[in-house]
């Protein structure tokens, strides 16, 4: 069971009000912005973002209400699941998007780095609910601020929505289709080490232990890219990202294919 269509669209519509705002809370002076990498930014924004979304039609006079507050968390802990919850009784886990600035030349890495955005091991299928819970992913742009060329701030520039079931199950059949596996109840995900690769290829029978690096000597490693979104094989989802630049896996070369 997933989330009603009905229920999406009233959410989806709700949200709508988002795009476009420009987060002006935040004011990055154009040569500054320069010597900061992407990542270094997205830190700070989405710091910024988790905190403010659920209060911006307060912060922003003539913003409609969004509905959204924040979701109390498993057992109190301020980095639980979900993120915020809403007047429809939906709860949504969030997740920011960045988008180069067009006319700002910032620092990069040698090498082309993924984006970290991630649904982590804390969100299994143990504690999310098919039936409210949606991934919640809001793109943003750093752009002259409107009143002040010199400065940048976020704009939110798009959103989507995705069942929250869906994409951990996805998440979870790459992980098994790959040859990896869960540890404990669903507390620590692990891929075929180098060597757990080569027993797997032989018919080898492997050794159910994992390590953290590969020097341990174990058939499984804990898996330090799990749940990150460009990895998903969603199809909504993964359509989503190339919208916004992010390519990971070629059209047609998802293995699940849900529809809301």
């Amino acid at each position: 069971m997933s989330i009603p269509p009905n229920i999406f669209r009233e959410v989806k519509s709700a949200l709508a009000p988002l795009i476009g705002v420009e987060l002006d809370i935040l004011r990055l002076p154009r040569k500054a912005l320069e010597g900061f990498e992407p990542s270094q930014v997205g830190t700070i924004i989405g710091t910024l973002v988790d905190a403010c979304v659920p209060a911006l039609d307060k912060l922003y006079p003539g913003l409609e209400e969004l509905g959204l507050s924040k979701a109390p968390g498993l057992l109190g802990d301020r980095e639980g699941y979900p993120d915020f919850e809403h007047s429809s009784g939906v709860r949504l886990e969030l997740k920011m998007l960045y988008i180069d600035p067009v006319d700002v030349r910032m620092k990069k890495p040698p090498t082309p780095r993924e984006p970290s955005a991630r649904i982590t091991q804390k969100v299994t299928i143990k504690n999310v609910i098919p039936e409210r819970d949606l991934l919640f992913i809001l793109v943003y742009q750093l752009q002259a601020h409107s009143d002040d060329a010199d400065t940048y701030s976020p704009v939110f520039v798009d959103f989507g929505l995705f069942p929250m079931i869906n994409c951990v199950n996805a998440r979870d059949h790459r992980l098994v289709s790959s040859g990896g596996r869960w540890f404990g109840d669903y507390e620590t995900p692990a891929v075929l080490s180098t060597q757990g690769r080569r027993k797997y290829d032989s018919g080898v029978p492997l050794v159910a232990e994992y390590g953290r690096k590969e020097s341990e000597g174990k058939d499984f490693n804990e898996d330090t890219n799990f749940g990150k979104l460009k990895r998903i094989p969603y199809q909504p989802l993964q359509a989503f990202l190339r919208k916004h630049g992010c390519e990971y896996m070629k059209s047609g070369s998802y293995p699940l294919d849900w529809s809301l």
